[in-house]
């Protein structure tokens, strides 16, 4: 099954990333529970301003997403979603459907 997840991410006053929210997830997972892992994106932070700097004051609105893709290994599941809400730094997460689940070819 694979999963998307987005991690809570705090950016610098450039707006890049100060930290490496999967680096929260991976002591969490044990050997063969992610067979791969997929960055998709990242989300802007709200306090970027026109200046492309965040300001001092907005400081807390310097949180914002990144985005990736794991496939989970066959039985799983259950394992893996328990490291995701262990790991501290998950906002949100879904299932993804694949053409697989539905039969589809």
């Amino acid at each position: 099954m694979k999963y998307r997840v987005v991690f809570r991410e705090r950016s610098d006053e450039t707006g890049e990333r100060a930290d490496n929210p999967p680096s929260f997830l991976e002591p969490e997972l044990e050997d063969g529970m992610v067979v791969d892992a997929r960055f998709v994106g990242r989300l802007e932070p709200q306090a970027q301003h026109s200046s492309d700097l965040i300001q001092e004051d907005d400081g807390f609105l310097s949180l914002s997403g990144e985005i990736w893709e794991y496939d989970v290994a066959d039985g799983r599941d259950k394992d893996f979603i328990e490291a995701l809400q262990n790991s501290g730094m998950v906002m949100e997460f879904e299932p993804l459907e694949t053409g697989d689940e539905l039969g589809i070819s």
